[in-house]
């Protein structure tokens, strides 16, 4: 018998297009080789050219819904993403502080990438207060992480004051993501027993129109690698190539920003031709 994947389980919204959200994270699990389990914490009514409409699913739902998949599976990694409101943000917190879930990264999602709001001033301060000492990794963008530390973010060395500043307000690892900036850099920051350690991945902007779901694929990449047992430096040298090479591979799809290739790997194996099988006499 096949040894059973990973489980990973995302807590994200639901994006009909696909680029970004719990459909996005289950294509980014699958391509890691893991097993994807979801819950929807909003829907919302959008496309390439932008988010319309969010409607926040019941927190009661979604509370039932994350015990039922933990007592079923056992989740060796949890992504969680937009959560819309302050109760939602309130029933994830109360589920993680219970089960004590290891790998937990926090993808702090604040806008979408047209600006809309995906949670209200309450739930944002009470992700900083409930989420943040939970997770195992929080992932801002340089964006997310102004917004949360009131700090300006706008090269290496601001990257490492808002990480600090994460880190005095509760979290353990931060991966500030500069996707956003003129080279693509990212800076992790993990405490250890003595201090505070800093490491800075570089790699060239990609120039393309497919960058949707980029920080929902990143979070979720890294998940899949600590549920496989891989270190946390690793996990995010690992995350950032798949994300450079999805938007690489990326097909121009719809009239806004399209999305990221999730599954190209599928695309790069050579096809296995099975020959026909002897006659049974």
């Amino acid at each position: 018998m096949a040894q059973a994947p990973p489980v990973v389980l995302t807590v994200a919204g639901f994006d009909p297009s696909s680029g970004a959200g719990v459909t996005a994270d289950i294509k980014t699990i699958a391509a890691h080789g893991c097993y994807g389990v979801a819950c929807i914490t909003a829907l919302t009514v959008q496309s390439t050219a932008g988010v319309r409409q969010v409607e926040p699913i019941k927190a009661e739902l979604i509370s039932e819904t994350l015990h039922e998949l933990c007592d079923d599976f056992q989740i060796s990694a949890v992504r969680i993403g937009m959560l819309g409101s302050a109760k939602v943000v309130r029933a994830v917190a109360n589920f993680l502080d219970k089960k004590k879930l290891e790998n937990v990264v926090l993808d702090p999602i604040l806008k979408s990438t047209s600006g809309a709001e995906l949670i209200d001033q309450s739930g944002a301060r009470l992700m900083v207060e409930k989420l943040l000492p939970l997770a195992t990794v929080v992932t801002p963008n340089v964006g997310e992480a102004s917004a949360l530390t009131g700090l300006a973010v706008t090269d290496p060395d601001q990257m490492r004051a808002a990480a600090n500043r994460l880190h005095q307000m509760g979290a353990a690892a931060v991966v500030v993501t500069g996707g956003h900036l003129e080279k693509a850099i990212d800076l992790l920051s993990f405490k250890t027993r003595r201090s505070v350690e800093q490491e800075i991945f570089k790699s060239e902007r990609q120039r393309s129109n497919s960058t949707h779901g980029t920080g929902c694929a990143f979070a979720t990449a890294i998940a899949c690698h600590l549920a496989q047992g891989r270190g946390l430096p690793e996990a995010v040298l690992l995350a950032k190539a798949y994300i450079t090479a999805a938007i690489v591979n990326a097909h121009p799809l719809g009239r806004g920003t399209g999305p990221v290739h999730h599954l190209y790997r599928m695309h790069q194996q050579r096809r296995v031709v099975i020959a026909d099988p002897e006659p049974v006499n």
